[in-house]
């Protein structure tokens, strides 16, 4: 089984509570709009019941009129920055060396670069010359879960080696200041940047903690337009359809019980559920489906409601949130994100 060693999180510099973003959001962009949308925009950025979010640049930055050049270039300058400094962190906490990763893995949808973050880390940290190289891109919020099922097929196969999963979003500079559909409203409301890392080793890891037991990817039949983004002259546009969460909903019992059944398992049986949480309708489902098991989703409500939306970070910090409370020797917990095509990714762990 592959362990996660290490975890870390990494937050930018500017951190807003909800009001202030709103207050933000009314100076510089909602005042401007008809009475009845800036109303409907208002009442999304309240019923998100998010407390706060944090943003690589300032709020002014978020709502004003950058270019897609000069947006983009923040997210290049954001990847390496924060890129390199949860690496760090994680390494510290594993006590280990930049040197003894032997595969770097890396996930993000919020922006281009070429070459990807990777290459840049691994100068910068003088890692080993001959280290594999996966920049996971267009996954958007599954993006996480990709890694970690990559990380844990490539240990499987390679017994004594070590991998750290990298990712780093930035949502906030993909605002659309004249897009007013609800999509752009929804996604304002609830994503936030921010950057994550875990550090995994093979089977033959001598230390005690949480493995990755087994693993599945669920794509749904005819669904590329759920979920994405656009690619327009004024950057990347938010592609979030209406029918996601009763897509989610209707998909649900496939995707969880077969995977739990060739694991010998029972949806009751799970000891915690680490669920993306995406955003208060879709989280809201998860745990009303979950309770009739009597499970709950507490770590993912926790983060959804202190950071916000962060993508494919977002499942990673809540393992981070999981790894700190512990766990006990023959738990287990499942992980689930959702992501564009559309597909559901789950992890099995176990605690020993």
């Amino acid at each position: 089984m592959t362990k996660i060693v290490a975890t870390a999180t990494q937050t930018p510099r500017y951190k807003y509570t909800s009001d202030e973003i709103i207050e933000a959001a009314n100076l510089a962009w909602l005042n401007d709009l008809d009475e009845r949308t800036a109303r409907i925009a208002r009442k999304i950025f309240k019923g998100a019941e998010i407390d706060s979010r944090c943003a690589v640049v300032p709020l002014e930055k978020v709502f004003g009129d950058a270019s897609f050049e000069e947006k983009n270039n923040i997210y290049k300058e954001s990847m390496i920055e924060l890129g390199t400094k949860v690496l760090e962190k994680a390494l510290a906490k594993a006590n280990l060396l930049a040197t003894d990763i032997d595969y770097l893995i890396t996930t993000s949808c919020t922006g281009f670069m070429i070459p990807s973050v990777d290459a840049f880390i691994i100068n910068q940290l003088k890692m080993k010359q001959n280290i594999m190289r996966l920049p996971v891109t267009e996954m958007g919020c599954a993006g996480g879960t990709s890694g970690l099922i990559y990380a844990d097929q490539y240990l499987r196969a390679n017994p004594g080696k070590r991998v750290a999963l990298i990712s780093v979003e930035t949502p906030s500079i993909t605002f659309q200041k004249n897009d007013l559909s609800m999509e752009n409203l929804v996604s304002t409301a609830i994503f936030a940047d921010g950057a994550s890392c875990v550090i995994l080793e093979g089977a033959d890891s001598k230390k005690s903690g949480l493995n990755i037991t087994d693993t599945n990817m669920y794509h749904f039949p005819n669904a590329t337009h759920l979920m994405g983004y656009n690619l327009t002259n004024t950057g990347l546009k938010i592609v979030l359809d209406k029918d996601v969460p009763d897509q989610i909903e209707s998909h649900f019992p496939n995707i969880l019980h077969p995977f739990l059944e060739r694991n010998e398992m029972k949806a009751e049986d799970v000891t915690q559920y680490l669920m993306h949480p995406g955003g208060k309708k879709i989280i809201n489902m998860v745990e009303k489906t979950l309770a009739t098991f009597g499970k709950d989703v507490t770590d993912s409500k926790a983060i959804l409601k202190e950071y916000g939306n962060l993508s494919s970070s977002t499942i990673l910090y809540i393992i981070d949130r999981y790894l700190q409370n512990k766990g006990r020797s023959g738990d287990t917990a499942f992980a689930l994100a959702f992501g564009p095509g559309f597909v559901a990714q789950s992890i099995l762990f176990k605690w020993d």
